[in-house]
């Protein structure tokens, strides 16, 4: 009997609470996660178009926290949280973002960091509790819009860093 080289495959059952974005950035992997890893770093480029980020703590490690608040353009505060849960230099990213500690909307976030060559290809994989969250994130917050944004910012700033230290 001849074997069948057929694959079977599942689909993920995050599908439909999922936001998958992705960028190409200019900049070495270790300096592009570096960018998440200082809050002086951090509180430069996170965030959307118009935002800026102010922090009230900061801790860079599994378990620790980042309690800050972004401000948006129209002079909205958004209280935001995020716990590290898993961290692996320079590889990959993982963790718990809500409004504050033990929100039951809190969406979990995986970064990864590959090299190719002389860029980094970044990969922000979220996934929400619920599909409504997500449509309500991707309409009401316009999450894939301000994705986008956040990581365009981030290689604005990475290549700023570079270069900054090719004119030194």
């Amino acid at each position: 009997m001849a074997g069948t080289n057929q694959e079977t495959r599942a689909e993920p059952a995050t599908d439909d609470r999922e936001i998958v974005l992705s960028r190409m950035i200019d900049a070495p992997r270790e300096l592009v996660f570096e960018a998440f890893t200082q809050v002086r770093h951090l509180s430069q480029w996170w965030g959307p178009e118009g935002f800026t980020t102010t922090t009230r703590s900061f801790e860079f490690r599994v378990g620790g926290v980042w309690d800050f608040v972004m401000h948006g353009p129209d002079g909205t505060d958004y209280q935001e949280w995020i716990t590290w849960q898993e961290i692996v230099p320079p590889e990959r990213i993982a963790l718990l973002h809500g409004e504050s500690l033990g929100d039951p909307n809190a969406f979990e976030s995986v970064l990864t960091f590959a090299p190719a060559g002389a860029t980094t290809r970044i990969v922000m994989r979220t996934v929400f509790p619920t599909k409504e969250l997500r449509d309500e994130a991707v309409e009401k917050y316009h999450a894939l819009e301000g994705g986008q944004q956040t990581l365009s910012n981030l290689a604005a700033f990475v290549t700023q860093i570079i270069l900054k230290g090719a004119e030194s």
